[in-house]
């Protein structure tokens, strides 16, 4: 395992015993720390990335839709790193909150459907340029998001149509959870059992027997995924210490007032 020598991702999570999952222990693995942030439970954004590498925002179970403070305060403060072009990583809810940010819609399937358990995805042309994408994920969601102006479609699937996009250089969202680990749909589908009965949602069987078959590949293209979302914010970490280093070599060689 490397040490991190980065500075590092803003994590931010929106239930008390969240975590970040597989992708908290893959980008400590690329050498990149973890600053772990739940604003629901009072904890502070910072008014600049300039001390972060980049931002993930999970899942949760609550909407992009609802007027807590909380969640209206994500949506306004993802101008942050979307000014600073910082990287970004949206899962479920945090790719929700992106396509808010960005001015799209999100909202509940005109057929009133879910997405509970393991579904088909496909990847677009420009998905496939990036890297190959499992043909199943797991989801968790009741509501979906309209492709926002100027991003581009990723992936897709057939409940609901936009399952990833990339906005810009540096800002990803997905709808799928490729966080999650055999003790998190343990937990989701015992506390959470009231959506397995939602139409169109997977039998809890077949949660476990999807996982036997479909998490393969869902690791592999984390694994991919990840290391070109760290690699872009590892440079921009360098590229911002190689510019301060710099502005404090221009001042060290300023004559001094006579």
């Amino acid at each position: 395992m490397n040490v991190s020598m980065s500075k590092p991702v803003l994590i931010i999570l929106h239930q008390e015993h969240s975590t970040p999952g597989r992708i908290g222990r893959l980008l400590t693995e690329r050498g990149l720390a973890l600053d772990i942030r739940r604003p629901r439970c009072g904890d502070p954004l910072p008014e600049t990335l300039e001390e972060h590498a980049g931002v993930a925002i999970f899942g949760g179970p609550m909407s992009a839709n609802d007027h807590d403070d909380y969640v209206k305060q994500e949506i306004e403060w993802t101008e942050v790193p979307l000014r600073e072009q910082k990287p970004f990583f949206g899962i479920c809810l945090g790719a929700q909150i992106l396509a808010r940010a960005l001015g799209a819609k999100v909202d509940f399937h005109p057929q009133g459907l879910v997405e509970v358990g393991y579904y088909p995805l496909r990847a677009t042309e420009a998905g496939k340029k990036l890297f190959e994408w499992p043909d199943h994920v797991y989801q968790w969601h009741r509501e979906g998001f309209d492709l926002p102006a100027d991003a581009v479609l990723l992936a897709e699937g057939d409940t609901f149509r936009n399952q990833a996009f990339q906005y810009g250089r540096a800002a990803f969202a997905f709808q799928f959870h490729s966080e999650l680990t055999h003790q998190m749909m343990c937990r989701w589908t015992t506390r959470g059992h009231a959506r397995l009965e939602l139409p169109n949602a997977r039998p809890r069987a077949d949660h476990f027997d999807g996982r036997l078959v479909h998490d393969a590949k869902t690791r592999l293209w984390l694994e991919k995924f990840l290391d070109l979302w760290s690699g872009i914010a590892k440079k921009e970490s360098r590229e911002a210490k190689d510019f301060s280093q710099n502005a404090k070599g221009f001042a060290d060689c300023e004559p001094t007032s006579p």
